[in-house]
């Protein structure tokens, strides 16, 4: 029997519209966006609130609305969720991680590569490929479109992007004009990281964590931006969001997040796993480092758990449908022990 269901599955199949817009109203997504956008990025609490803002804004009619739903830049610190939180709104905003189409600005740093992002003219090589910004949103015209590193691309795709900003439509190599509109367009860039590293090791830098400190480093990274972009593209922008550092604190809860994706890739093995909150804290300490966010944690629970856990499954020392408690190894200093409890 075809079910109400299956008929939006299709539908969205066809058109490119995610399921979840087709079933749950936008008055009741917007409404607990920064709820579902807290339960994966940690911290942030004004980025959040800023792009749930404009979102809103966008989606009640107050906006233009010949431009994208929103446009924002992410600057700040690696490795403290600008990418993270890119991911989770587009799986808030349109039902699934794989409406986020990631562009990494690295790969158009020459003149020659610009060409790409909109398909080459007729009479040039590659005329029959298509462009690999506007072809992805002709297919997937509600999504959000993350630009990484927007500092490393060649000046002219800023050319590219001021249409885009301005015009919300965009008109590929083929001539086909692709509408913007629906889409969420984020920007990241690293401006000012280099600076404040710099400043940390001559000692300028006293602390990594309260606002006074964020307020210098936000004004650290707001003149560099202004020295790097120019001033037409920062303008069309609806918002400038600067990350704060992570501090201990964050860490604690990061760790959970982390631990849980860890749990869930043992779970079809029939595998629970328990963590002792020792084990956190150790797994903590391992991997804090201000300057580096949350990446050094990821790491560390690689090194310590996941490579430990992949030996001992494939060596059978964790049968199926166990449950293994990790703890702090108490004969070894800095290590973890897996206890299999039945």
């Amino acid at each position: 029997m075809v079910t109400a269901n299956d008929i939006a599955a299709v539908v969205a199949a066809w058109t490119g519209v995610p399921v979840t817009k087709l079933e749950e109203t936008d008055a009741q997504r917007l409404l607990r966006l920064e709820d579902i956008l807290h339960e994966r990025v940690v911290s942030q609490n004004d980025a959040v609130a800023a792009v749930a803002r404009a979102v809103r804004r966008a989606h009640a009619g107050l906006k233009n609305p010949r431009r994208p739903v929103g446009s924002f830049l992410f600057l700040g610190p690696t490795g403290v969720g600008k990418t993270e939180l890119a991911r989770a709104l587009a799986e808030a905003l349109f039902g699934s991680e794989d409406a986020m189409i990631r562009l990494d600005m690295s790969e158009y740093m020459e003149r020659h590569t610009v060409s790409r992002l909109i398909g080459a003219p007729p009479g040039y090589v590659g005329y029959d490929e298509a462009g690999q910004l506007t072809e992805k949103v002709r297919r997937k015209p509600y999504s959000v479109v993350l630009f990484d590193e927007i500092e490393k691309a060649h000046p002219e795709v800023f050319n590219i992007l001021l249409q885009v900003l301005e015009d919300g439509r965009l008109t590929d190599g083929h001539g086909r004009t692709v509408d913007f509109r629906n889409t969420v367009l984020i920007m990241t860039s690293n401006v000012g990281a280099t600076q404040l590293r710099r400043d940390a090791v001559l000692g300028f830098v006293a602390d990594t964590g309260g606002e006074a400190s964020y307020e210098r480093m936000k004004d650290k990274v707001m003149t560099e931006l202004k020295r790097t972009f120019r001033p037409e593209f920062l303008n069309r922008i609806d918002d400038v969001i600067v990350f704060k550092s992570l501090d201990l604190d964050d860490m604690d809860k990061i760790i959970d997040l982390v631990l849980d994706t860890v749990k869930t890739h043992v779970a079809p093995a029939g595998i629970t796993l328990q963590f002792t909150p020792e084990a956190k804290k150790l797994l903590v300490k391992e991997g804090y480092d201000p300057d580096y966010g949350a990446r050094p944690l990821r790491r560390v629970v690689q090194r310590m758990v996941e490579d430990r856990l992949s030996d001992e499954i494939i060596g059978g020392k964790i049968p199926h449908g166990t449950t293994v408690t990790v703890d702090v190894d108490p004969d070894a200093k800095g290590k973890l022990v897996f206890r299999v409890d039945g």
